[in-house]
């Protein structure tokens, strides 16, 4: 076991959690995450109320260990999705893309542990002074939506920042991953495109089948003329969006062209004009195990690389 203030915080046995990916973060991938010891988390996406009250009946039938969900602060779902999840007492709520605290207040009054995705320190403070529990540093390695700073510049200076625990996300993908996030002084990880890779992800086969094939090299940013960057493998529809951007195609014209294209892919396997979305760790990723799996490689790895490392010190 690897215990740090995260693993108290959250009554995990692993100080990983699980990236909370639209489309592809279900309840399947939720539980076998949190059964596995680390947090498993729903991805609300831009899922409809009732989709994500269903999503969530499955997982509370299916695990009583802690669980999370994902709320991204851009979908017209929002407050009826946090809602949801403070009548419902979920154990921890993740936030992207935005500036929660409006919906802090309201969730810790219900007893939820309450955790955004920042890009920078500045919001890291700022979400710790408003009450957040803690925080998850997302690096721009990371795939779908990212910040501007990489995981290894941003996460020291998160840390320096805040005194509540600092989850480390963007190029997290295996216990070397773990441990240098712990030696930033991170007290876990957060992993995404890992856990696509796994036999409960309901990720499209062919899809998965992309991410194997990829390496350190095969993913590109697009939508950034929109600010909103997002982190995908390269194929003909990236490259189609890039030439959108190049030429100074309308927001209008963009977002059309982009919209629905991650469910294309991840759901429909369309991995030539869907948008593959994943972080630039794919190249380590070689095959599909269970997550339970993906946690125990990850945690044995980091203890050997920590057991490892005093060795390198002498006077």
């Amino acid at each position: 076991m690897l215990t740090t203030p995260l693993t108290a915080l959250l009554g995990i046995r692993h100080p990983i959690v699980q990236g909370g990916m639209a489309w592809v973060a279900t309840w399947e991938l939720t539980v076998a995450v949190s059964e596995g010891g680390g947090l498993g988390v729903l991805g609300a996406g831009n899922a409809p109320l009732d989709f994500v009250a269903r999503q969530l009946d499955e997982v509370q039938a299916h695990t009583s260990r802690p669980f999370g969900v994902n709320v991204p602060l851009f979908s017209p779902c929002v407050e009826e999705v946090v809602a949801l999840c403070a009548a419902r007492r979920v154990p921890v709520v993740t936030t992207g893309a935005g500036n929660p605290t409006p919906y802090i207040g309201p969730l810790k009054e219900a007893g939820v542990t309450v955790i955004p995705v920042v890009a920078s320190a500045a919001l890291a403070r700022r979400l710790e002074r408003a009450g957040a529990d803690a925080v998850i540093a997302e690096g721009l390695e990371s795939g779908g939506h990212i910040g501007s700073v990489s995981t290894m510049a941003l996460v020291p200076q998160v840390v320096d920042e805040v005194s509540i625990p600092v989850i480390a996300a963007g190029g997290m993908g295996d216990g070397r991953g773990l441990a240098a996030a712990l030696a930033l002084g991170a007290a876990g990880v957060q992993m995404g495109t890992r856990f696509i890779c796994t036999d409960e992800c309901i990720a499209h086969l062919d899809y998965k089948q992309a991410i194997l094939k990829a390496n350190e090299r095969s993913t590109m940013v697009t939508g950034a003329s929109l600010g909103h960057p997002v982190r995908c493998l390269r194929n003909p529809m990236s490259r189609d969006f890039e030439e959108l951007e190049r030429r100074g195609a309308s927001d209008t014209e963009i977002i059309e062209f982009g919209t629905g294209r991650l469910r294309r892919a991840a759901m429909e396997g369309d991995v030539t004009h869907g948008s593959v979305m994943a972080g630039q760790i794919a190249g380590l990723i070689h095959d599909v195990v269970p997550a339970a799996e993906v946690l125990r490689r990850t945690v044995d790895q980091a203890k050997e690389v920590l057991r490892r490392l005093p060795t390198l010190v002498s006077d």
